[in-house]
């Protein structure tokens, strides 16, 4: 109980459980690679909050948290060894394999993350604060472009060197067929669609295992193993 009575929010209890993960996973671990680029705009939206960038800073955090609750479940589930979802399956799967390289688990990661679990924190959101997808796109949008501007950095990061600049490099073109802008704009869409669908249960839960296994689908493209 002492130890919970030192987070002043959820979010920095968030934080800190990314942090737990980072020291207790292998740098190398496909899990581990996402998890440091998840913490990295996890930490920038806490500061961001705490500067008084977000004009409602209740509506921040509580996409924040909801959104990160999800990830954390598909790593509690591979743990206690059940199936995460189908969106998490694939990075869960290729994590230690020597053909992937570090860009793709971070793309992977994201791709999950935002494709999937993004529209149901949304839908979260609203229902903890009684409001409507409409009343929290400024903070959808702020977390977008702060993971837009992360992205671009993770490129920069673990891009393997001046060869992936040679057309015939395979992974040139795999990072060219996945777009964080495209999926952030698609994954509104659906969060907007699942929130009209609330009073149609079997509905909504059609349309988000489809959506959870499309995600997955792309996610298992992003980690193709490729050639040295």
């Amino acid at each position: 109980m002492a130890q919970l009575e030192q987070f002043t929010t959820p979010l920095d209890a968030v934080v800190s459980r990314m942090r737990a993960l980072e020291e207790d996973l292998p740098d190398r671990d496909g899990v581990a690679v996402f998890n440091r680029v998840y913490l990295a705009v996890t930490e920038a939206v806490d500061r961001c909050v705490d500067s008084g960038r977000f004009p409602d800073a209740r509506a921040a955090i509580t996409l924040d948290v909801r959104f990160a609750e999800r990830y954390l479940a598909a790593v509690d589930a591979v743990a206690r060894e059940r199936r995460p979802p189908a969106c998490w399956r694939p990075l869960f799967q290729f994590r230690r394999h020597p053909g992937v390289r570090p860009l793709q688990f971070a793309l992977a990661g994201i791709n999950a993350h935002i494709g999937h679990d993004l529209a149901l924190a949304v839908v979260d959101t609203c229902r903890s604060l009684d409001c409507e997808p409409a009343d929290v796109e400024d903070e959808f949008d702020r977390v977008g472009d702060l993971l837009v501007s992360l992205e671009e950095r993770i490129r920069e990061d673990l891009m393997p060197g001046p060869d992936l600049l040679q057309i015939a490099d395979p992974l040139t073109h795999l990072l060219g067929s996945w777009s964080l802008e495209r999926a952030r704009e698609a994954t509104w869409t659906a969060a907007r669609a699942l929130w009209a669908l609330r009073g149609l249960p079997d509905v909504a839960e059609e349309f988000t295992g489809r959506l959870d296994t499309a995600v997955g689908f792309a996610g298992r493209m992003l980690l193709t193993p490729l050639p040295d």
